[in-house]
C-alpha cells in the first residue's frame, strides 16, 4: 500500500491493465458476478465496521457516566 502512495498510486495505465488482467482470468461472462460478489462484500464490510464504530461509541458513553459517577460520589 505504501509503495502506491509512494509513486503516484495508481494511474489510467495500470488501471487499465488491470482490467484486462481480469477480463482474461475470468471472461466477460464471469465479470458481473464477480462485481457483484465485490460489491456485497464491501457492503457486509462496511456494515461490520458501523457496528463496530456504535458499539465502541456506546461503551466509551459507559466510560464516561462511570467517570462521572465516581467524580460526583468523591466530591
Amino acid at each position: 500500500m505504501n509503495y502506491l502512495l509512494m509513486f503516484g498510486g495508481l494511474g489510467g495505465p495500470e488501471i487499465l491493465m488491470i482490467f484486462f488482467a481480469i477480463l482474461l482470468l475470468f471472461g466477460g461472462k464471469k465479470i458481473p458476478e464477480l462485481m457483484r460478489g465485490v460489491g456485497k462484500g464491501i457492503r457486509e464490510f462496511n456494515s461490520a465496521r458501523s457496528t463496530i464504530e456504535d458499539e465502541l461509541k456506546q461503551g466509551m458513553k459507559e466510560v464516561e457516566g462511570k467517570k462521572k459517577e465516581e467524580g460526583n460520589s468523591n466530591g
